[in-house]
C-alpha cells in the first residue's frame, strides 16, 4: 500500500473533524432527568452504551466518507458526498428535537429521514467503492434499532386524545 500523501491525511482529518461536529449536539443536548422520567420500552440498553457505540459508527462513517472523497479523481462523487453531508445535518439534529426539545414525535420523523439518506448514501457509495458502503451497514443497522426505540418511546408517551 503506497505512503498516504499530505492531501490524504489533510483530508481524513476533514471527515473526522465532520463527524465530530455532527456528534456535538449529542454532546450538548444530553438525556438527563426529563429522558430518567419518561417511560422507556424494557428492551432500552444503558445510557453508557450510546457513547461507545456512536464512536465507534463516526470512526467509520468519517473512513467510508473520507474513501469517497479519496475517488474523486476517478469517479463522480458530488452526489454521494451531497447526501453524506446531508446525512451528518440529519444525525447532527436528532438530538435537539429529541432532548433538546423534548419533542419525541419530531424526533421520530427525523430519525425516518436520517435512516432514508443512510441508505441512499450506501446505494450512492456502493458504485464507487463497495468497501466504504459496506463500512456503513452497522450505521444503518444502530439508525434501525435507534428508529425501533424512538418510536417505542412515542408510544409509551403519547398524551392519549380526548374523546
Amino acid at each position: 500500500m503506497p505512503a498516504m500523501e499530505i492531501t490524504d491525511v489533510a483530508g481524513l482529518i476533514f471527515f473526522f473533524l465532520a463527524c465530530f461536529c455532527a456528534a456535538l449536539p449529542g454532546a450538548y443536548f444530553r438525556p438527563g432527568e426529563w429522558y430518567e422520567g419518561i417511560a422507556k420500552p424494557s428492551w432500552r440498553p444503558p445510557n453508557w452504551v450510546f457513547g461507545p457505540a456512536w464512536a465507534a459508527l463516526f470512526t467509520t462513517i468519517a473512513i467510508a466518507g473520507w474513501r469517497i472523497w479519496s475517488r474523486s479523481a476517478e469517479a463522480d462523487v458530488t452526489l454521494a458526498l451531497s447526501i453524506y453531508g446531508c446525512q451528518l445535518l440529519l444525525n447532527a439534529a436528532w438530538s435537539g428535537f429529541y432532548f433538546g426539545l423534548r419533542r419525541i414525535d419530531l424526533a421520530l420523523i427525523e430519525i425516518i429521514l436520517l435512516w432514508i439518506s443512510i441508505l441512499a448514501m450506501i446505494l450512492a457509495f456502493h458504485p464507487i467503492d463497495p468497501t466504504a458502503a459496506f463500512m456503513l451497514l452497522p450505521y444503518l443497522a444502530w439508525v434501525s434499532f435507534a428508529t425501533a426505540l424512538n418510536f417505542a418511546t412515542w408510544r409509551l408517551n403519547r398524551i392519549p386524545s380526548r374523546a
